[in-house]
């Protein structure tokens, strides 16, 4: 029993050093990418369901990111330049990040990305994953 349980403790350790060093590997470009443009197009969500914010935030252009369409270059380019609500920081802070994704793009990862569609009216209207019934 003894060798069995040592190979059982052996086989966990070597398990939970495979899961800590998966953790601790740096983001690449990609991932990188994708969680900034999750978080850039929740924020903007948020931003045009919160009470407290400006009704200029209402009149924005909408602003849903899919980095896999080519058409997000020209999205993010036209929000960061859209005049309007420049002097509400959480809007200034939004514009701060889309200039960063778009950064990020054009230079850092414009080699690594593949850009499936250039359908830039599936940027206007997202098809939302579907919610599942309560």
């Amino acid at each position: 029993k003894f060798p069995t349980m040592k190979m059982l403790l052996s086989l966990i350790a070597l398990l939970l050093s495979a899961a800590l060093i998966a953790r601790a590997a740096p983001p690449t470009c990609y991932s990188r990418v994708l969680s900034l443009s999750k978080e850039i197009t929740e924020s903007f969500r948020e931003l045009q369901t919160s009470k407290a914010v400006d009704s200029c935030v209402k009149t924005m252009p909408r602003l849903y990111l899919d980095i896999h369409n080519y058409c997000v270059l020209a999205k993010l380019r036209d929000f960061v330049a859209y005049p309007s609500c420049d002097r509400v920081l959480e809007v200034q802070e939004l514009k701060e990040k889309a200039r960063s994704l778009y950064t990020i793009l054009i230079s850092y990862c414009r080699r690594d990305l593949v850009y499936l569609t250039d359908d830039c009216n599936a940027l206007e209207i997202p098809i939302l994953p579907p919610t599942e019934p309560s």
